[in-house]
């Protein structure tokens, strides 16, 4: 499976990712949502959204962002916030 095929993943954001040293949908799994995110931020793209952070955890858990839970949402807004 190719990074594009999960949810919320485009060129750009397999790029990114494929930059950071991901190259398929275990290894971002493996890493997780938030650890990806900051990497790219560190190491890519130091204006990487909350919307990014939210596609990535979408992707992780296979779902569209816009259907991720209420409290999932709410975790990644706490961790976006404090990482400005």
């Amino acid at each position: 499976m190719e990074l594009t095929e999960l949810p919320n993943v485009g060129p750009v954001l397999a790029g990114n990712l494929q930059k950071i040293g991901v190259s398929t949908p275990e290894a971002l799994r493996g890493m997780g949502a938030e650890e990806a995110w900051l990497r790219i931020r560190l190491q890519v793209d130091s204006g990487a959204c909350l919307h990014q952070l939210q596609a990535l955890a979408g992707a992780v858990e296979g779902l569209p962002k816009k259907e991720l839970p209420p409290l999932r949402k709410a975790e990644l807004k706490a961790f976006f916030d404090s990482h400005k």
